[in-house]
């Protein structure tokens, strides 16, 4: 009798163990552990960078079905920061993100595709400009576990390129200034 309480109680675990594994995640940008930055050739000889300071999300992960992992990003547009005043004035006006018209961008998945046990390709709909436009990119897992607050962590990050005529941005930066590429750097806090 003692084995078969055993074994059920085993089992019972073992079962609430593979439940809870998937798990929903809040992005965390209240403790800044995360980061939407950019990047541009200026002129063909050297790199423009900034980011974007306020945004948010969340994203769902299992590791035992990684391939049903989602994430959704809400992106503030006038918060962009070149580190540079009159740049970011110009870069938020209507010759690039027209912040007074289309204040976010956002990006939300829909496929994870599993390449090994640390990459994977996400696919989803970015919004940027008033434009939305499926796109795909690389995604590596940096790690998971617990924190020392008591919580359970993972963290993720991709790189995408985007040309920026496919999302109505016109404005002629040279030829070397087509794309942007954003960098997105996520650790979320399961909830």
């Amino acid at each position: 009798m003692r084995k078969v309480i055993l074994a059920s109680a085993l089992a019972a675990a073992a079962a609430f163990t593979s439940l809870a594994q998937a798990a929903d995640y809040q992005i965390d940008t209240k403790g800044a552990h995360a980061s939407i930055q950019f990047k541009i050739k200026h002129l063909g000889y050297s790199w423009l960078t900034g980011r974007f300071n306020t945004f948010g999300g969340d994203f769902s992960y299992d590791p035992a079905s990684p391939e049903k992992s989602s994430i959704n990003v809400m992106i503030d547009t006038t918060s962009i920061d070149s580190n540079h005043a009159e740049r970011d004035k110009h870069l938020k006006g209507d010759d690039f993100l027209a912040v007074k018209e289309f204040p976010k961008a956002s990006f939300k998945s829909t496929a994870f595709e599993v390449k090994d046990a640390t990459h994977a390709v996400v696919s989803g709909n970015f919004t940027l400009h008033g434009v939305t436009k499926a796109i795909s990119f690389p995604v590596e897992k940096l790690g998971e576990g617990k924190d020392p607050w008591g919580g359970y962590r993972a963290g993720f990050t991709g790189t995408t390129s985007l040309k920026l005529a496919d999302y109505g941005i016109m404005y002629n930066l040279g030829p070397a200034s087509t794309h942007v590429q954003l960098e997105l750097n996520v650790e979320g806090i399961r909830k």
